[in-house]
């Protein structure tokens, strides 16, 4: 039996990815595509060609970030990218501008139906638990 213990064993497979188009998806929610170029043993990530996309719906907008450092523990998904199921998405790609307004309209109304729901529960007697973000969630 052998005592060789691979110090990047959790990150190994990890390495197989480098050079390829990964999309990767944080805590906070946000979606990065980008070519893998560096790991380490944390799965701290360097992307390259980064590009942040943003859905609402059946829409899309892509926001070019450059190059990005991610660090592990922030790391929800990762995935490779389908270059052949790329192209043909069931999604219509929109201008930034159009994106960000539609996710603000989306937020908008996610805080006006928290906010009904807040005034339904107090008039029943209830509280509402304040909305846990994606970093209070770990």
């Amino acid at each position: 039996m052998s005592n060789n213990v691979n110090p990047l064993a959790g990150t190994a497979h990890l390495l197989d990815e480098l050079d390829k188009k990964l999309m990767v998806l944080l805590r906070d929610g946000r979606t990065l595509i980008g070519y893998l170029r560096c790991v380490d043993q944390f799965a701290n990530l360097v992307l390259h060609k980064t590009i942040e996309r943003i859905h609402v719906g059946r829409e899309y907008g892509d926001i070019p970030r450059g190059i990005f450092i991610v660090r592990g523990e922030n790391v929800v998904l990762l995935g490779e990218i389908d270059k052949d199921k790329e192209d043909s998405l069931p999604l219509t790609e929109v201008s930034v501008d159009d994106i960000l307004d539609a996710q603000r309209r989306e937020q908008d109304a996610k805080i006006e139906q928290q906010k009904l729901l807040s005034k339904a529960l107090k008039e029943r007697g209830l509280n509402l638990l304040a909305d846990l973000g994606h970093d209070d969630m770990f």
